[in-house]
Parts: C-alpha cells; structure tokens; sequence
C-alpha cells in the first residue's frame, strides 16, 4: 500500500493511494454540487456502493450554498457517516475560495458529531479539473488551522484513487507539515529504528519516498504508543516480518540525523520470523551483512549498522 503518516500535535494525518468508499472511518466527505445531485465522479461511486438511501437522504438537505456542507448516513459503506460538502455548482466549476470552505465546513459537520477520524478526496481536482497541487495547500492548511482548536478528531485521512494525485497530495503535504514543525513544534520526534536479524544477515529496506536510498525498518512513535510497541508495529508494516526477544541498542539524537526535522530514535535489535516483504514505506527489501551493504544508506544508518557491526565482534572476542 502507498501511504504516508504525518503526526501534528497529538494528531495523525494520513495520505494514502486508495478507494475512499472502502475506508473504514467514521466519516468520508464527498466532494458534492451544491444541487446535492449524485449522478457522476465519486459521488456516483458512493451512491452504488452505499445505496440509494444516501442520495435520498442528500436529496432532502439541498440545495445549499456552494462550500456549505451536509451530514447523510452512509448506507452499506463501511464508514457511519458521508459529509457532502459543495465544492461547485451546476455548472461544475470550482475555485480556492470553495475548496477552502468546503474543507472547513467538513470539518464543521465532522465536530458536530463528534467524531474521531474522516477522510477527504482530493477536493476540486476530479470533474472541477482544480490543479491537485494548489488543492492539497489549501486543504492542508485548513485543516492545520482547524487542529488549533479544541476538536474531536484524532486522524484525518486523504485518499487518493490516481497514483499521480497521490504523488502530488504527499509530496505538498509532507512539504508543508515539516515548514511548520519547523516553525511550530521545536521539541525533537521521536522515532523507532529495528535491526532485524535473519539467517544470512539483517533487513534494510528502500525507502520509496524521500529522503530516498535504503534504511533501516522503523518509524514515528504513534501517540498513546510505546517505542517498543513502535518497533513491532513498524517491522510488521514495513518488512511482513514479526519480531521476537527484542532488546534496545543504543539512542541516536544529533539534530541532522533526518533530513525532514530533528528526531530522536530508540534503535532495537530483533530477531525476524516469517518471509520478508515490502509493504508500507518500503520500496524494496533485501537481506545484508556487513559485507555487501548497499552504498546509498539514508538518514545515519550508515553509523548505526557501523556501531551494530561492531558490537557484533566485540562480543565474539569477549568469548
């Protein structure tokens, strides 16, 4: 699965390529005409999947003012709720100025529910033909902005069906979210990195998206997560791997260790069991020693698996 995971706060953004109708979440937004009409794009998809009920009931809260929005159950879908937020009118064209109030007024409706977790589309850009790249700033930005308040939510999910609107949504996003960490939140993130031990060696994978090269399996810690229930969660995800007799190595801190932001990683060592197999983050998966490791390393694993190494000989000259 492509998908990326961003935390602001004690708040998960995902971005993940995907069909929204299937998302188990407690409400999706359906980028709607403000006539409330499901008879094409996205719309046409949840109507089919979640049955006539949901436009029945669309039906009876319209007409509304373009960037208002409405709640509707959501049918045989596998979320509660579908938000119909209008993003045009009949004439199917769209702007900045509807794609931001659509966004906020989701929100909105979202808060009045009370609930933890929604998914957005990306809002404008199917028959509204809006450029993904500026939709992606403005609801990010507006949803940043509604985190900044008391809220309900705990996670907001965009899915994206086309691989390239997927590509242009996380690249924009993590963009945006790193510029503000930066500016916003000065406390380092804590992340988890496993060296998984298996017959001929340890995993590295490669990363699919920036910084790009190969890596050590591991992540963000989740909030409410300890790191050492970040470590198993984040080999699973990454590598298809469980992980047994896992023991802490060392904490790697320097400020440029990552790119992106400055993070601090409570790095483990695990022995794997199952079949290797990338997934998540992971563009490739490969088995290494201190042989064969590839040249391009991301972020300071080139110095961990030096320190690992090394330790390694240690303990045989000790016995």
């Amino acid at each position: 699965m492509e998908k990326e995971v961003f935390y602001i706060g004690g708040f998960k953004i995902i971005v993940k390529k995907g069909d929204i109708t299937e998302e188990n979440v407690d409400a999706i937004v359906n980028p709607a005409n403000n006539e409330l009409q499901m008879g094409g794009g996205l719309a046409k998809v949840i109507k089919n999947k979640g049955g006539k009920i949901i436009e029945e009931e669309a039906k009876e809260k319209g007409p509304i003012e373009i960037g208002e929005a409405v709640i509707t159950s959501a049918g045989n879908l596998p979320s509660k709720y579908v938000i119909h937020a209008a993003t045009m009118g009949m004439d199917f064209k769209t702007d900045g100025e509807k794609i931001k109030n659509a966004t906020k007024n989701a929100l909105t409706r979202a808060e009045e529910l009370k609930i933890s977790s929604i998914a957005f589309p990306a809002l404008g850009c199917g028959t509204g033909k809006f450029p993904p790249e500026q939709a992606a700033e403005i609801m990010i930005k507006e949803i940043c902005r509604h985190l900044t308040r008391p809220t309900s939510l705990k996670e907001i999910v965009f899915v994206l069906y086309e691989h390239k609107i997927y590509g242009i949504f996380s690249s924009v996003i993590e963009k945006y979210l790193s510029e503000l960490a930066k500016k916003t939140y000065r406390n380092p993130i804590p992340t988890v990195d496993i060296i998984i031990e298996v017959e001929g060696g340890i995993i590295l994978i490669k990363r699919k998206n920036p910084p790009f090269g190969w890596a050590l399996p591991g992540g963000f810690v989740d909030y409410g997560e300890s790191v050492e229930e970040a470590a198993i969660r984040e080999a699973k995800e990454e590598t298809g791997l469980d992980i047994k007799e896992l023991k802490q190595f060392r904490v790697y801190s320097r400020p440029d260790r990552d790119p992106r932001l400055h993070t601090i990683s409570t790095v483990f060592i695990a022995k794997g069991e199952g079949t290797p197999k990338a997934s998540d983050d992971a563009k490739d998966i490969g088995i290494f020693n201190k042989e064969n490791l590839p040249e391009n390393i991301a972020f300071d694993h080139k110095k961990i698996l030096g320190d690992y190494f090394r330790s390694l000989e240690l303990k045989k000259l000790r016995t």
